[in-house]
């Protein structure tokens, strides 16, 4: 087989297409429990801190989870995993739309929902980080780009379901649309190249003059005793603290404004529509100027958004801040695993990045629950806008002094596919 016939059938372009499905349906699904906020508070006569909390516990679990998640990904591969965490997933919506109390959501959003998504971020991208070294960057920002899709029509098609048929008929249809896809483009993934035969980014075992690939960097031990390390996990944790406080609140913000309802659900997804170009944008940058200059660039428009955010009194002034946090929104989630193998190696990235996503999730189960309880002592977002923006500057902070912590000569030997 010839290396042109071997790059045209490399396998590595499906692992792309169906974590580009899972990262679309299972992040874009959980971020639709910002449509639900403000009918779920009203049917339960809750706050908005209270109904926050089931998708607080259930980030949180997704993060505690992914540690595992990573660490059997990386000695067993992800199909099985994805069989049962994505009907767990897709029950959980599904009963969630049987519930009659405020107990009930926690059982069945904050448990079973959370234990569902536990695979749909760490799976997919530990498993492009082993396909794919020269153009990780761009393979990492198309995956990221199904997020974003995910992120534009889920919510805005369970804002619909909700106007017309009711909040119940929107969590089923979202039930369904996670067991169907998520489920079935699991089953599409290997753990590796190595797996079929294949080298990353399409060199087989026949092509002349090309040394094997070797999984190089940092032991989990080793990387545990990094400073660096450390830095990523906090750095990652205030950035996400961050954003889960908008992708919750935001919708309700809007509709406190006076916007409607569909109109509302559509501030978050012009955030998912504009966060696939941040994610493409980002993917792409990473190769060229590396990661962390490309999270620079992210923290510099984050930062700008959130002081725009605490000006933004009109309709179109959310839409303005929607398309410049989009953008930041889609790079860093696009980052945050390249980073990783440029400072650790890919040697565990699956067990470092699951760490590393479970500090986010710590942040992310925090936010909304805080940016929830300020609102129902001051009625109003204000603070919380302010508190983000400080929280940004700080997280800015910690990336600018991170350093690589292992060389990666090894790892790019060879000649590019």
């Amino acid at each position: 087989m010839t290396p042109m016939k071997s790059r045209e059938r490399y396998y590595g372009y499906v692992i792309v297409l169906a974590c580009f499905i899972i990262q679309g349906v299972g992040v874009g699904s959980y971020i639709a429990f910002g449509v639900f906020l403000k009918p779920l508070a009203t049917e339960f006569d809750s706050s908005r801190a209270a109904v926050s909390l089931a998708s607080s516990m259930a980030f949180v679990l997704m993060g505690f989870l992914g540690m595992l998640v990573g660490h059997l990904n990386d000695r067993f591969g992800p199909r099985i995993i994805m069989a049962v965490t994505g009907v767990l997933y897709g029950a959980g919506y599904i009963l969630f739309a049987c519930i009659d109390s405020a107990w009930q959501l926690y059982l069945v959003y904050g448990l079973v929902v959370g234990i569902g998504l536990s695979s749909t971020d760490v799976i997919p991208l530990t498993t492009t980080a082993r396909w794919f070294i020269w153009r990780r960057g761009m393979m990492t920002g198309l995956v990221k780009v199904g997020t974003g899709a995910g992120q534009l029509i889920v919510p805005l098609l369970a804002g619909i379901f909700i106007t017309n048929y009711g909040w119940r008929y929107a969590a089923v249809f979202v039930g369904l649309l996670v067991l169907v896809f998520v489920t079935g483009a699991g089953q599409l993934l290997r753990r590796d190249p190595a797996q079929m035969g294949l080298s990353p980014e399409g060199g087989g075992p026949s092509s002349p003059g090309r040394p094997p690939v070797m999984e190089s960097g940092l032991s989990l031990q080793e990387a545990l005793r990094s400073g660096s390390f450390w830095m990523v996990c906090t750095m990652t944790l205030l950035v996400v603290f961050c954003l889960l406080i908008i992708m919750v609140h935001i919708v309700a913000h809007a509709s406190d404004m006076g916007i409607g309802p569909i109109k509302a659900a559509g501030v978050l997804s012009t955030v998912g529509g504009v966060s696939m170009v941040g994610r493409m944008a980002t993917g792409m940058a990473i190769d060229r100027i590396g990661n962390k200059t490309s999270m620079i660039l992210c923290f510099i428009l984050l930062v700008a958004s959130f002081f725009w955010l605490q000006v933004a009194g009109e309709m179109w002034m959310l839409y303005v801040f929607a398309v410049a946090y989009g953008l930041a929104h889609g790079g860093f989630f696009t980052v945050i695993s390249p980073i990783v193998a440029e400072l650790f190696g890919i040697r565990s990235h699956g067990s470092l990045f699951g760490i590393v996503a479970f500090s986010g999730t710590v942040g992310g189960a925090v936010g909304p629950v805080l940016a929830g309880h300020i609102f129902d002592m001051t009625g109003s977002y204000r603070l919380v806008f302010l508190l983000l923006t400080g929280v940004s500057l700080v997280a800015l902070g910690i990336t600018l002094l991170l350093k690589p912590a292992v060389s990666h000569e090894n790892e790019r030997a060879g000649t590019p596919a």
